[in-house]
């Protein structure tokens, strides 16, 4: 369809059904005016065209908190905010893509390799995605695009990665009739962000916004990872997940996360272990004093945590898989409270007087603890400063989302559900 076509299909209630599956139940109106819009921002900058829509969604780190880097597992899941584009091909195999409140990016879609220039921009992910393509013996293809997005940057859910699995997304349905499967296109994605845009990503983020629902990814292979997504609906069982931004400054926290995997490669070296993964609780305590002595106390928490946390991984997985709620949001719970007291990663000693994640966690318990049906709650993400997630019944959802805002600003507090789709073509 061109334009004009897909305006009036659109308003025309031709998409709704689709918008509901992705948005929820109620959101077709507001989806109509927000896609409508994009393809109109679209006409302005590129003209009438024969154009397509395609959506990614963001993520969340479910289980597993800092478990990846040594080559651990977690469960994320995709979230109902999402980057949308409008997109049209070109035959001259230039990509032009302008998202909503940023420079226009412009690259060749067959690139020479990665440009220093280019290096953390996100032309040089755009690059990256078609070079990946490209080694891994697919095609690319020029097009136009226009993005807009509701994954917030600074969220903690993943606005990055999305944004390079949508370049896949529409590299796969325009030059490879939607061959390439979604774990793929997230493997790619990584090789760009590693590679071209210089910063050494896992494959978490990536992976979830491609494949959707609740994923479990095991990395024990960080070159062939065991992705399995699992069948368990959120909205099915009645709880939203609730994402409090609690405004905390995420100013030269570069070394709180670095020290994380330091710490526990550290230990892992006592062990005798390249990382930590393999590692059991009877080597731990049973070099516990050695490892105090060369590495430190916090670093033995530190390695205690991700034994514990890494199992516990496994251990949620199924019970999502059997649907047993309250199992699962007890290792949520448990989850939680292991990333407070033995990885430290709540809020950072160089200034413990600002403590905004400490204060979100003991107000998800002031107003969660005693409800008629289980919550749990947790640290979401690197830590130190930023979110924090809950797992809250509907029935609660208002008065959890009132009460966190009263202590840390209007809309502070993002209700969202569990999105089944990851990364698709919708039109």
């Amino acid at each position: 369809m061109n334009n004009g076509e897909l305006i009036a299909y659109i308003e025309n209630g031709g998409a709704d059904a689709v918008f509901e599956r992705l948005y929820g139940a109620g959101s077709a109106g507001g989806q109509r005016k927000r896609y409508t819009d994009a393809i109109k921002e679209f006409t302005l900058l590129y003209g009438q065209r024969q154009v397509s829509l395609f959506s990614v969604p963001g993520r969340i780190e479910v289980c597993g908190n800092h478990t990846d880097h040594q080559r651990g597992r977690v469960i994320a899941a995709a979230v109902d905010l999402d980057i949308i584009a409008v997109a049209s091909e070109r035959d001259d195999g230039q990509i032009r893509i302008k998202s909503k409140g940023f420079p226009e990016d412009r690259v060749n879609c067959r690139p020479d390799g990665p440009d220093e220039s280019l290096r953390f921009t996100s032309a040089s992910l755009i690059s990256g995605v078609c070079a990946g393509f490209l080694d891994r013996g697919f095609r690319t293809v020029g097009f136009d695009a226009y993005t807009t997005s509701s994954v917030l940057k600074g969220s903690g859910i993943s606005s990055s990665a999305a944004f390079e699995d949508m370049v896949g997304n529409i590299l796969n349905h325009f030059a490879n009739r939607g061959e390439v499967t979604a774990p793929v296109i997230a493997e790619i994605s990584k090789y760009a962000e590693n590679v071209y845009f210089g910063k050494p990503s896992g494959l978490m983020d990536q992976t979830a916004c491609a494949v959707g629902g609740f994923c479990y990814i095991d990395f024990a292979d960080p070159r062939a990872a065991e992705i399995e997504k699992l069948s368990f609906s959120l909205t099915d069982a009645k709880y939203s997940l609730c994402i409090t931004n609690t405004g905390g400054n995420h100013a030269d926290l570069n070394e709180d996360y670095a020290s994380v995997p330091a710490d526990m490669l550290k230990v892992a070296g006592v062990l005798g272990r390249e990382v930590l993964r393999g590692a059991t609780l009877e080597e731990l305590t049973e070099r516990a004093a050695d490892i105090r002595a060369k590495c430190g106390d916090r670093a033995l928490l530190r390695a205690y945590h991700f034994i514990t946390e890494n199992d516990r991984v496994a251990m949620q997985a199924e019970n999502l898989k059997k649907g047993d709620v309250n199992a699962f949001l007890d290792g949520i719970n448990a989850s939680g409270r292991s990333s407070f007291m033995w990885l430290q990663n709540v809020y950072t000693v160089k200034n413990p007087q600002e403590q905004g994640l400490s204060a979100a966690l003991m107000m998800s318990e002031e107003l969660l603890s005693g409800t008629s049906r289980k919550s749990a709650w947790r640290v979401h993400g690197g830590g130190f400063a930023g979110t924090v997630q809950a797992f809250v019944p509907d029935e609660e959802v208002g008065r959890y989302r009132d009460g966190m805002e009263m202590v840390f600003g209007k809309d502070s507090c993002a209700v969202l559900k569990i999105r089944q789709d990851g990364a698709i073509k919708i039109l």
